[in-house]
């Protein structure tokens, strides 16, 4: 059985990442891309659906030792795990370097002392499992080859075959370094160049280092925001730009539920708010990556904006499910693809405008086509705002009017308006101005509950909505308007669990909610991050400070977060990790430094 979702941690070389559980076990990892198919799915299902274990040798293979110890090497992707046993101490440094040529795994035991016996166990399958390669040798080398792919296993160690798995049984004293690296290639294509396992741990080494030092935050939560930085770093496909939400699918919102997604994708959303986060805290190059991958994406076609594209501007993401995959946890099903890409969620043309507006206001070079796809956008939604749509959490129920599109459809409006004012862009600036404030009173009309002074999910429901918490944040109202401090002490009463934590929106267990799908979901980490923003807005700082640390606290041993937190189980759920979890972090710790609102 797959471990806890927080028992991972992740590595990877901005084409693609690998989960390494406490074990030493390697349960998920995607070759050559992040959306490519599992070489190891054990994740999803059990051991036959593909694995590969290096620790001490234990009498039974079904129940591993756990490392004692574990962490990245300083500010970097390197993990290092340390066990203690009965015979000796032994570190193992996993990592992958970045990538100039085959995509490389590379496994590094080193004897710390006494003398420990290690066994590595390889066991791969393609297509998520369904597939057993071919398995030989070829000119001293390991290869494991079917259809388009093949998988390279090299090391110094002797290695023998059983049970469709390669094992290596050693060894290892004080000061031995044994490598194992497996590197993904075509299968048509010759053989891989021979790994170099030192010297590419020492250049990974060196490319984190330096790429840290360019991050401008100093501030007290600095240990938080550099490990987000660096997993939204690793979740960044360095040939395109595009930036996948996490890199899993179907980690389920509920242990044995069916809220079972694909997240190797680039949503607007998401990647737009990273951006914002990368600006913030000085990484520009990255933003221009994501710039031009998004006016590639979208080229010349706006009116047809997806809500999502592949990791290239791939636009089909066609959901399928695969049934010989039982899920995490027997979360079924498992999907791959995402039917959600084709929706209407009319809060991207939002996000992705002030992300424009953030690029432009924070100095990143001019690029006149993404002023014109600005404009571009802004004429659709003149046409298109006052409809219906799927919203922010991707409902599969009805389509509704969704307060938090019309308020980032106003954002879009607002910032574009900007846009013109400051000389950059030409556009009908009067008819615009009143479209902004026809949106604004159409929210404030038709998605306002007197009775309760707050505002709502949609227009005419009852329900609550965690997005709402965006409305102060996206200056659509000030902090200390009443109907912005009654939503968020509504939220605080009606979406907060028992831990403080806040919850998307209502859910109805075995009934189908608002978002067409039974079921209950946990507390949405990404939510409870922007309560604490608002609450230091409106001048709560010390409760805002004391909900953020408590954030922190559910990050695990190497500061990763999920999609969610189970508050009854006590453990994260969803995705991991997850872009969506990490950026409000930053969001936070920035504001917070800002306030000045900070312990210690």
């Amino acid at each position: 059985m797959a471990g806890r979702i927080e028992d991972y941690a992740l590595i990877g070389d901005m084409q693609t990442a690998a989960l390494v559980c406490r074990d030493g076990t390697v349960d998920w990892l995607c070759l050559p891309r992040f959306d490519s198919h599992a070489i190891f799915a054990g994740l999803l299902g059990t051991e036959e659906h593909g694995f590969w274990r290096l620790g001490p040798a234990h009498a039974s293979d079904a129940e591993p030792p756990t490392a004692a110890r574990r962490s990245y090497r300083g500010d970097s992707l390197i993990l290092e795990s340390e066990w203690d046993t009965p015979r000796g101490t032994v570190r193992v440094t996993d990592f992958m370097p970045p990538r100039d040529g085959a995509p490389q795994l590379i496994r590094i035991v080193e004897g710390v002392s006494g003398r420990v016996p290690m066994r590595s166990a390889l066991r791969m399958r393609f297509s998520y499992g369904r597939v057993v390669p071919w398995v030989h040798k070829h000119e001293g080398r390991t290869v494991a080859v079917a259809g388009p792919d093949s998988v390279w296993f090299d090391t110094d160690c002797e290695t023998y075959g059983k049970s469709l798995t390669t094992y290596s049984d050693f060894t290892v004293a004080p000061g031995d370094r044994i490598a194992f690296t497996i590197s993904w290639q075509p299968s048509h294509k010759e053989a891989p160049p021979l790994p170099e396992p030192e010297q590419s741990l020492e250049a990974t080494e060196d490319f984190w280092r330096e790429w840290v030092e360019h991050c401008t935050y100093h501030g007290p939560y600095r240990e938080a925001v550099i490990r987000s930085l660096i997993t939204l770093k690793a979740l960044t496909y360095a040939p395109t730009g595009g930036i996948v939400a996490a890199p899993t699918t179907s980690l389920p919102e509920e242990i044995g539920g069916v809220r079972n997604w694909d997240y190797r994708y680039t949503w607007l959303r998401d990647a737009a708010i990273t951006l914002s986060s990368l600006l913030r805290t000085g990484y520009r190059e990255e933003a221009r990556a994501w710039r031009e991958w998004l006016l590639r994406a979208v080229a010349g076609d706006p009116e047809n904006l997806q809500i999502m594209y592949g990791i290239a501007g791939e636009r089909e993401l066609g959901e399928a499910e695969l049934d010989w995959l039982p899920g995490y946890e027997n979360s079924a099903p498992v999907r791959v693809g995402n039917g959600a890409a084709h929706q209407l969620q009319l809060d991207v043309y939002g996000e992705v405008t002030e992300a424009l507006h953030l690029a432009h206001m924070t100095g990143l070079s001019r690029n006149d086509y993404a002023s014109l796809l600005q404009l571009k956008l802004i004429r659709y939604l003149e046409q298109h705002w006052d409809e219906p749509d799927e919203g922010i959490w991707e409902v599969r129920g009805p389509r509704r009017h969704f307060v938090h599109s019309k308020v980032m459809a106003w954002v879009a409006v607002d910032r574009t308006i900007k846009l013109i004012e400051s000389g950059d862009a030409d556009g009908p600036l009067e008819r615009w101005r009143e479209l902004r404030d026809d949106i604004h009173r159409d929210v404030c009309e038709k998605g306002y509950d007197k009775e309760r002074n707050t505002f709502t999910q949609s227009y005419g429901s009852k329900e609550l909505d965690a997005s709402l918490l965006l409305i102060p944040q996206m200056g659509f109202l000030p902090p200390d308007d009443k109907r912005v401090i009654g939503t968020i002490e509504a939220i605080q009463r009606e979406l907060s669990t028992t831990d403080g934590f806040i919850l998307r929106y209502p859910t109805d267990g075995e009934k189908e909610g608002v978002d067409g799908l039974p079921g209950d979901e946990g507390a949405f980490l990404a939510c409870s991050f922007w309560m604490a923003d608002d609450l230091a807005m409106i001048g709560r700082v010390d409760e805002a400070r004391k909900l953020f640390e408590k954030l922190l606290s559910l990050r695990n041993d190497l500061g990763l977060l999920a999609e969610e937190w189970d508050p009854r189980l006590q453990r994260q759920v969803g995705n991991f990790p997850q872009a969506f979890s990490h950026v409000p972090l930053i969001d936070t710790a920035l504001r917070l430094t800002a306030s000045g609102a900070y312990g210690g």
